[in-house]
């Protein structure tokens, strides 16, 4: 793990804010244990880690999302909104707002952003994905474009 840590952590910032980061990094790397008897060498091994780490962050969230809609059904109070000015002094830095903005593409294009700022080739993102090289690149432009979108109205928030 020391030599892949950062994907690790690149996945968990992509996937999950605040205190889920610890468990959603405690969740990546069970899964990648548990895995590491199906690596058959065929492929590299930050490849292999990617493909786990991915996959299990997309489970990760998914049964977050249901968790939490169920308890969002059982709760007999409304939540309070935090007045503005409250919102205003926790204003995130520019890439805690880089990472939010990541976590709001849809689960196919996180992914995709989150290996191209590894620097993760075309061709091995169509490995972990099982796409077209083509296709990754519309995809990861698309994404890209969103992102510069929505981090221009953040630069200019701030």
């Amino acid at each position: 793990m020391k030599a892949h840590g950062a994907i690790l952590h690149h996945v968990v910032n992509g996937y999950a804010e605040g205190d889920d980061r610890n468990d959603l990094m405690q969740e990546l790397l069970l899964a990648v244990w548990k895995a590491i008897p199906a690596f058959r060498k065929g492929a590299q091994p930050s490849t292999f880690i990617y493909r786990v780490s991915h996959n299990a962050a997309l489970t990760w969230k998914r049964t977050l999302r249901n968790y939490r809609n169920r308890l969002e059904c059982f709760q007999a109070q409304p939540s309070t909104d935090v007045s503005a000015d409250d919102a205003a002094s926790r204003e995130p830095a520019l890439l805690e707002r880089l990472y939010a903005e990541i976590r709001n593409l849809p689960p196919l294009d996180r992914s995709l952003v989150l290996l191209s700022l590894d620097r993760v080739s075309y061709a091995d993102m169509a490995q972990i994905h099982g796409l077209s090289e083509s296709n990754i690149g519309v995809r990861l432009n698309r994404a890209k474009q969103q992102l510069a979108k929505a981090m221009k109205g953040a630069a200019n928030e701030l």
